[in-house]
């Protein structure tokens, strides 16, 4: 069994899954969600949750994992949203198969259920304005202090929050609260707000509402009408916990099911932010082409540079689940792709910085067909064709005209074996006459060593190449981290993010080639470009031109970048 293929780790969350089956907790029953907020694109921490949630409820017998959307805000959620949503969660590999629902499909069960806490004395309508609500509400080590609207009988409030409804008051003019303890140390119990008004247009109801659920009332009680029974979330929910216990307390008669509510902690990735709202202001302010730039640690992101869903999955799988908070080396993310993309990315050559090389052995108008390996070790991946012509492209960098040593490339009078080809020598450099630059090379090839060396022949170094007649012009985008630190969470205060932008985070090659069997390869095809790394075809050609982008190195440079002494 691979890596790749082990079964997940017993965390202390499946452990208490575990023995509530056992106990016959929930009749045995085993069901979770994955709740996101419509109001943007799903990124890197997001997968772990689904991973979780979904792999929970696999695991378990008839166990079961819905996809519901809490979308309670409809200032910040859009229809574009839910469907990446459905893609992402679909690209990653999982299915919630007919279960799909949304919050908005309850708001008339909350609606009755919220005057049902008004009714039972739990729940009441208050006017402050939102100043002077911040002010009553203490600080934390302040108790707050009592609305003076907060004794209103049952049937004032029970009057105003149905006119409420009716979209008879303003926005900002009255809130529905719970009646809990303005004197509690957790301020998430000090009569959190339940309902308030919003005229705005609901992309699932219309104008059909003027008021809205607050995320913490609609939560917990949308888990609890479909049956949850393991509610688990981030630990930025743990304060929320006495709160989604309180009102499914209150409301117990009506619900029939009390979901448990879990935390974990969350994942934080090296040199990555994933708080929605920061990727958002990296969108709004042009820093990323969108929540899809490959920069960006979103899974459509993710998805166009050419990570798969198996090295996601199996990084999940591998950071594990606790509620210690950590911050995961971004090295261990690439391992994971590096070791999927190994197994099955068909191997092509490219020349990202050409230099043309004037094979003069080789007659005018001669093109001989080669063969290459699609991959080394899977035969079944079958063979490519290379055209062997008079004039080729290799890297620049490959040829070196005043060598150091342990130079094992092209110089002057040397040779180099080029892959999948013959042996050649450099017999002339040409240069430009103005400027000296070296414009291209003239070599002789030997017809005797086709893929291999003569016993009396000794050639160490190996480059690639492409044919100048026979390949393709593509751009090449190469990446390096969006930020410069670590741990840009803890440096980006207010608005100093642009100050730890990487301005290399982006690199783009305009006079690439591509070998012939490239040409047509559809958007989202992985390949690994030989002794260059793994490159994938992006979905947004430039102008016609095809887009390659890197999707990781050939080996993790993260160790050593990371014993170099900083100058």
């Amino acid at each position: 069994m691979s890596r790749s293929e082990e079964s997940p780790p017993i965390d202390f969350i499946r452990q208490i899954v575990a023995a509530d089956r056992l106990a016959g907790k929930n009749d045995g029953r085993v069901v979770t969600r994955f709740p996101p907020e419509p109001n943007g694109f799903l990124h890197i921490g997001h997968a772990k949750s689904i991973c979780l949630n979904f792999g929970v409820a696999a695991e378990n017998p008839a166990g079961r994992c819905n996809l519901r959307f809490d979308d309670t805000n409809p200032l910040k959620e859009e229809e574009l949203y839910i469907q990446s949503i459905q893609t992402d969660v679909r690209w990653l590999g999982f299915d919630w198969e007919d279960r799909l629902y949304y919050a908005s499909g309850y708001f008339e069960q909350l609606y009755q259920l919220a005057e049902q806490l008004i009714e039972a004395g739990h729940a009441y309508v208050c006017s402050l304005s939102a100043e002077a609500l911040r002010e009553y509400r203490g600080t934390l080590t302040q108790p707050g202090r009592e609305s003076p609207y907060r004794n209103r009988s049952v049937a004032d409030n029970l009057d105003l929050f149905r006119r409420m409804r009716r979209g008879e008051f303003p926005d900002g003019s009255h809130i529905l609260r719970a009646k809990i303890d303005m004197a509690s140390p957790n301020i998430n119990m000090r009569d959190p707000t339940l309902y308030r008004i919003l005229h705005a247009h609901h992309h699932q109801t219309g104008d059909q509402w003027p008021i809205y659920p607050t995320y913490d009332y609609a939560h917990c009680l949308c888990d609890a009408l479909e049956g949850i029974t393991h509610s688990l979330c981030t630990l930025e929910f743990e304060d929320h916990r006495p709160l989604y216990d309180w009102i499914v307390d209150r409301l117990q008669g009506s619900l029939g099911n009390h979901p448990q509510q879990i935390e974990f902690s969350r994942l934080s990735l090296e040199y990555t932010v994933v708080s929605k709202r920061k990727l958002n202001t990296l969108v709004k302010s042009g820093i990323v082409d969108g929540w899809d730039d490959p920069r960006m640690p979103t899974l459509s992101g993710l998805r166009r540079r050419g990570y798969t869903p198996a090295a996601i999955r199996t990084f999940c799988q591998r950071i594990g689940i606790s509620k210690t908070p950590n911050n995961v080396e971004l090295a261990l993310l690439e391992s994971c792709l590096r070791e999927d993309l190994d197994k099955q990315a068909p191997r092509a050559m490219a020349v990202l910085n050409p230099l043309r090389v004037v094979i003069t052995t080789v007659p005018e108008g001669q093109v001989e067909a080669l063969s290459a390996a699609n991959h080394p070790q899977n035969p079944e991946m079958g063979l490519r064709s290379l055209h062997w012509s008079r004039e080729i492209f290799i890297e620049r960098e490959d040829f070196c005209e005043d060598p150091p040593k342990q130079f094992k490339r092209l110089v002057p009078g040397g040779e180099v074996r080029l892959r999948q080809a013959y042996v050649i020598r450099c017999d002339q450099v040409v240069k430009d006459p103005q400027s000296g630059e070296i414009v291209a090379l003239h070599c002789s090839h030997d017809p005797a060593t086709l893929h291999a060396n003569p016993p009396d022949r000794k050639v160490k170094g190996v480059i690639h190449w492409v044919s100048a007649a026979h390949s393709h012009p593509v751009e090449v985008r190469s990446y390096e981290t969006l930020f410069t630190v670590p741990h840009p969470d803890e440096a980006w205060q207010g608005d100093n993010f642009a100050e730890w932008i990487n301005p290399n985070s982006l690199t783009v090659l305009t006079d690439c080639r591509v070998e012939e069997s490239l040409k047509d390869a559809p958007p989202g095809s992985i390949f690994q470009f030989e002794r260059l790394g793994y490159f994938c075809v992006d979905s947004k050609p430039t102008q016609g031109i095809p887009v390659f982008n890197r999707t990781v190195g050939l080996r993790d440079t993260w160790a050593k970048q990371q014993q170099e002494p900083k100058g």
